[in-house]
């Protein structure tokens, strides 16, 4: 049999899925070619790092499987609580109990590709997914928290049955009958609030950036309404625009 030259081995190493890297790597194992043994050096760290991401991602499952006698678990988690522009939009997702979504984890910790990656998939996969969303005059008018309470119950409500445990980024909602367990940074301790936090972050930055093409100057869609540099220096120079939170930005011009 004619021997492969290197070139279509890295080649057919580029095109391998994470599934198919243990078969590529027994295939080429015995080529005694450097090049090739490289490429098998490759792929063992690609398969290490694999392994990795499903034990930090099985560890994820710690509460899921704590409660795991409820049959619809919710995560709940929300962004936006301190931009100086914009709604603050909560998620609410329950996912299936057989899920094998890899990479879920607090958004913050996540690239933005990474973010708009995992959305279509979560969205594709979850049982149930659930937006929340409250703008810039209802925060002013009942205070950013109990606008972010507001947020999570209207996700909640939009997830059509009702779940029957929800597991909480740091807080328990009031008004809400369903049983709650708070947990402390759970974006990053639960796979469904980690996976909650990533749908609510995505939802809001695109909509900042849409919010940019309507407002342009004041960098919408890089700071998504956050207190950078240029967004305070256009708010003086401009003035606040109707997604400016009143209550906000008192410190920088006059409302």
């Amino acid at each position: 049999m004619e021997t492969k030259k290197i070139g279509e081995i890295r080649e057919e190493f580029k095109a391998a899925e994470e599934t198919m890297l243990p078969s590529f790597i027994e295939k080429y194992r015995s080529d005694e070619r450097a090049g090739v043994q490289k490429l098998i050096e490759q792929a063992d760290g690609r398969l290490a790092k694999l392994e990795a991401e499903r034990a930090r991602i099985d560890r994820l499952w710690k509460y899921e499987r704590e409660y795991g006698m409820y049959t619809r678990i919710c995560g709940i988690d929300e962004v936006g609580r301190g931009p100086l522009a914009g709604p603050v939009v909560a998620g609410a997702v329950i996912l299936p109990k057989d899920c094998d979504i890899l990479y879920i984890n607090d958004s913050k910790k996540l690239s933005a590709a990474k973010r708009e990656e995992l959305y279509d998939v979560i969205m594709e996969k979850a049982v149930a997914v659930g937006i929340g969303m409250v703008g810039p005059e209802r925060i002013d008018e009942i205070n950013i928290l109990q606008a972010t309470y507001e947020a999570m119950r209207e996700a909640i409500s939009k997830l059509g049955d009702a779940p029957d445990i929800l597991l909480n980024d740091a807080v328990t909602i009031p008004g809400v009958a369903i049983r709650q367990v708070p947990i402390i940074k759970g974006d990053a301790k639960s796979i469904s609030i980690g996976a909650a936090s990533i749908v609510a972050k995505v939802t809001r930055d695109r909509l900042m950036v849409e919010y940019d093409k309507i407002m342009p100057g004041y960098g919408f869609a890089a700071n998504k309404g956050y207190g950078s540099a240029e967004h305070i220096a256009a708010l003086k120079k401009y003035g606040p625009t109707p997604i400016h939170r009143r209550s906000f930005i008192g410190n920088f011009v006059e409302v």
